[in-house]
Parts: structure tokens; sequence; C-alpha cells
């Protein structure tokens, strides 16, 4: 099967494009892969693991920084998420898997500012619901306003990898929009039930 040749690192995590997500690296294999990746100043693909096998949509991540190298062959490093791509064929003739890719682009389209402004209120209002205090700005140069977003939120996996799977911005603003206001709804009765159990002298 054709493609690119791309070592791949299944983790319970989703990488967007322009994301960045330090990684700390114990497992030999692991050691082994990121070290042939600087060496041959190379991306490794970031694919989430699930129980019956690896997502089929994955982004790569460039190594941009070794943040701190152990004694015992252990790192931290600092990646950050450049492009998305299918996996059509896994390879285990290395002790780490690699597969064979087709990396994505992007569905051309313009989009609307007004799905920005309200991907934005809806961000601040759940990032404050959740952890009590306003959000960091999403950085105006962001690859995807969405990724910048989902990555900044506990959103579960599988949403976070069907965001990944869309071909468009607009779809993923689409349905980012609509994840984020039936979570802020459940966020804002929760929140309601909890001043209402608390002023009403039966509990906190």
């Amino acid at each position: 099967m054709s493609g690119d040749l791309l070592p791949l690192f299944p983790l319970n995590v989703v990488l967007f494009p322009g994301t960045p997500l330090p990684l700390h690296i114990f497992e030999p294999r692991y050691r082994q892969m990121t070290r042939e990746c600087l060496e041959e100043k190379r991306e490794f693909g970031v694919v989430l693991a699930r129980k019956e096998g690896i997502a089929a949509v994955g982004c790569s991540a460039e190594i941009v920084k070794v943040v701190k190298q152990y004694e015992d062959g252990r790192s931290d490093i600092l990646t950050v998420g450049r492009r998305r791509f299918r996996v059509g064929e896994v390879l285990e003739d290395k002790p780490y898997y690699q597969g064979r890719v087709a990396f994505l682009s992007e569905a051309a389209g313009k989009e609307d500012p007004s799905t920005a402004e309200r991907l934005l209120v809806l961000y601040a209002e759940v990032h404050r619901l959740v952890y009590g205090r306003e959000g960091d700005p999403v950085p105006a140069e962001a690859v995807s306003l969405a990724y910048s977003v989902a990555a900044e939120l506990p959103l579960d996996v599988e949403h976070k990898q069907e965001l990944l799977e869309l071909d468009s911005e607009t779809e993923r603003r689409g349905m980012l929009i609509e994840r984020l206001e039936a979570w802020a709804e459940e966020l804002r009765r929760a929140t309601r039930a909890r001043e209402k159990a608390g002023g009403n002298g039966h509990g906190r």
C-alpha cells in the first residue's frame, strides 16, 4: 500500500494541528522513536488509542523542544500538532508501530464571523463554569479557532476525535457550538441547583 511512512504513538489524547502537547517519554520503544525522530528531523503521528484499536485519523507531531533529559533515558518533550492524516496500514516491523498514512487537506470555504463570536462567548462561559476562572485568550494566529477552543476545554476524547475528523472549519465550528451550547446549559442547571441547595438550610 502506498503512502507516507509515519511512526505512530497511540495515546488517550487527541492532538489538533497548531496546538501544543507536552509528553513524558518513558517506554523504551518510544524513547527509540523520539530519538530517531530528533535525529532524522521527522514528525511522528499521535493517534487516539481505543480498546478495539487505534483511531483511523490522527495528527502528526513535531518535537519542538527537549525540555528535560533524565539519566535513565526518560525525557520530557514539547510537541506541536502539524498535519492531519488517515492511517491506511499499520506496520509492526519496529518496536513501535508505523503507519502508511495519507495526509488530509482542508476543505476550502469562507468563515462567518458570527460563528467565531458565538464560539468565543461559549468558550468563555464554559471555561468559567468548569474552572471558576477566565480562560486564556485564543491566539489570533491559530490554525483553527475550533481546535484552539477544544484544546482548552476538558471535552470527552471522542468528541475531540469527531472534531479532528471533520475537513472544514465551518463544520468544526458548527459541531463545537452545538456541543458547547448543550454543555453550558447543563453547567448552568448544576450551578443553580448548588446555589439553591446551599441557600435553603438543607445542605451544601
